[in-house]
């Protein structure tokens, strides 16, 4: 019991000003053994979300490489990191552009994008072209298929790891993905449901909710 014990203090990842803790307390090829904020511990596979913010990116027999808030820790037994998390209610404020629309530059999966905040889509919609050049594999996703001004097209449905637009992020973020019909990324109701969205003239806040 003395031993977990220094493993749980040694090796924990603090990654929200709450307390919030990650501890390894075992590491596996593949998977590690955490306990998030004191609970039962849990084993996880790398690309497992342990937390909002908190992804399990790679695991092996000494180490586990886990990313906060976009940026990457590697914990072996015995070490420990101290990092405090954004605050829940991070926000970033858009300006409307010349035809009263507003554009958001930020990162999908860790690459840069420009998005146009369309709260008419029910979810985060792409292009093909920049699924591909994001790296993401969408044929992987459920196929389906999506009215649009130029009738039905087909969709693919993929969970975005993370989006980011200034100091807001959200991870595991709904998209779908079509091959026809759309020339730039929307940013849907996936994202903005989980933003308080505040308008004053030309300006629009999104401050993150959960």
């Amino acid at each position: 019991m003395r031993i977990l014990c220094s493993l749980l203090c040694l090796s924990g990842l603090v990654f929200s000003a709450h307390a919030a803790t990650i501890d390894v307390v075992g590491l596996f090829p593949g998977k590690a053994v955490l306990v998030v904020n004191g609970s039962s511990p849990k084993t996880y596979a790398v690309g497992n979300v342990i937390a909002d913010g908190a992804k399990l990116i790679a695991a092996d027999n000494t180490n586990a490489t886990i990313e906060v808030n976009g940026k990457r820790q590697v914990l072996a037994i015995g070490q420990y990191v101290h990092r405090s998390a954004p605050s829940a209610n991070t926000s970033v404020t858009l300006q409307a552009d010349t035809r009263g629309h507003f554009m958001a530059k930020g990162l999908i999966n860790g690459g840069s994008v420009s998005m146009l905040v369309d709260t008419g889509a029910s979810v985060i919609a792409m292009p093909a072209s920049e699924a591909l050049r994001l790296g993401i594999n969408y044929k992987t996703g459920k196929m389906g298929r999506a009215n649009t001004a130029n009738g039905q097209v087909v969709v693919y449905i993929v969970q975005l790891d993370s989006v980011k637009i200034g100091d807001v992020e959200l991870n595991q973020v709904e998209a779908m993905v079509q091959e026809q019909g759309l020339t730039s990324i929307l940013l849907g109701m996936s994202f903005l449901n989980r933003m308080e969205m505040n308008r004053n003239g030309e300006q629009m806040v999104l401050t993150k909710r959960f």
